[in-house]
């Protein structure tokens, strides 16, 4: 299981759309230009956050240093304007505060790790507790509220940043000097890829990946309960009253959680299952039929009707956590000047399982000295 992780991804990104972007609102053709920078804010201790934007192949993107944070992606729709469809915030304050991860770089763990312990090699590490009796998403000052090292380029590949950031041995509780590297590219077709990369100077755990929330009808602009959603997902792992997996691996057939075929997110997410019942909505993570793999491969798409835009997804990783935004309550408020309610958003996280390292029968997160976890997701875009 552990050899997973050592994989070398080698894949091209999926196709995406050929047009590229320029000038406001439509897109127009052009090439891929360098990444510009800008001072975004302060934290209260006087580090500065910069904000980076992409732009290539008809996709546009914000990245924050601060957590990795994709503050915006713009896309156009079938008639060519563009529109953000990533929730977020406007300002670096109301990142600091928040706990939605929105757009987040996340890790060391990403999802939920039961009690905040697991035992590796004999030894048990007792982690940070931040949902409940729970870790989440790295503790309570995981990599989303890091201030990550940023370094911009555009070659072959296309235009993106370079993340990195050291994480020291006992971080949060995890073992192990952790050195990451994270890379975001947006390609010349406008695909947006992940590559990500990790070492370690002692046994570890490590399950990273990104937590932003899509509305392909634009931020702020209502539900996505409308949205078209196809998983390539025969099984999902059930979960206790903490969103935990109980280990077991339940088929998805003739269950509201079966997106084998396009159906829309809001077509059985009140149907009273006690799964449903449980997370108010989808937490849970997908078992991908295609297993891990050494190259992304698409597993999900999600369409908007009204707009035309359609995401899809490929990764090397063997499982998706689909959140369908359950706990946006109307408290927060995003660029448009909308608040975020139950369903503005929906996240498609890929990643290895929840309580892997306590769960002895999901794929291994296991990362030790002298070899280097490895994943990549790509998302291609288009409108029509």
């Amino acid at each position: 299981m552990e050899t997973s992780r050592r994989t070398v991804l080698t894949a091209a990104a999926a196709a995406g759309i050929a047009a590229a972007s320029a000038g406001a609102g439509t897109a127009h053709a052009t090439a891929g230009r360098r990444p510009t920078k800008e001072l975004f804010g302060k934290l209260a201790d006087g580090t500065k956050v910069h904000r980076w934007s992409l732009a290539n192949g008809g996709t546009r993107m914000k990245v924050l240093s601060y957590g990795g944070i994709v503050q915006s992606l713009e896309l156009p729709d079938r008639r060519g304007r563009f529109t953000n469809v990533s929730l977020g915030y406007d300002t670096l304050e109301e990142y600091a505060a928040g706990t939605t991860f929105f757009g987040a770089l996340i890790g060391r763990y990403g999802n939920r790790i039961a009690r905040g312990r697991f035992t590796l090699d004999g030894r048990t590490h007792q982690l940070s507790v931040n949902d409940g009796e729970n870790s989440l998403h790295g503790g309570a000052k995981g990599f989303n509220t890091r201030v990550w090292d940023v370094e911009p380029f555009t070659d072959a590949s296309g235009v993106g940043v370079v993340l990195r950031h050291v994480s020291a041995d006992g971080d949060m509780g995890y073992p192990g000097t952790l050195r990451v590297k994270v890379t975001y590219t947006l390609t010349a077709h406008g695909d947006w890829r992940i590559d990500y990369a990790a070492t370690t100077d002692k046994a570890t755990v490590v399950n990273l990946t990104n937590h932003t929330y899509y509305n392909l009808a634009g931020e702020g602009s209502g539900g996505i309960y409308n949205h078209e959603l196809t998983l390539k997902a025969g099984r999902f792992t059930p979960t206790d009253a903490g969103l935990i997996p109980t280990g077991a691996l339940a088929r998805v057939a003739g269950t509201p959680f079966d997106f084998r075929r396009a159906k829309t997110v809001g077509e059985d997410i009140r149907v009273a299952h006690p799964q449903l019942v449980t997370a108010k909505g989808y937490d849970h993570n997908w078992v991908l039929d295609k297993g891990i793999t050494d190259r992304p491969e698409h597993f999900a798409t999600l369409r908007d009707p009204g707009s035309g835009r359609t995401m899809k997804i490929a990764t090397t990783e063997p499982g998706v956590q689909f959140y369908s935004g359950n706990f946006l309550d109307g408290t927060l408020t995003g660029p448009s000047g909308r608040t975020y309610r139950q369903g503005d958003g929906l996240c498609l996280e890929t990643q290895h399982f929840p309580d892997s390292p306590n769960q002895p029968s999901f794929p291994s997160t296991v990362l030790r000295p002298g070899e280097t976890y490895r994943s990549s997701t790509v998302h291609s875009f288009s409108a029509r």
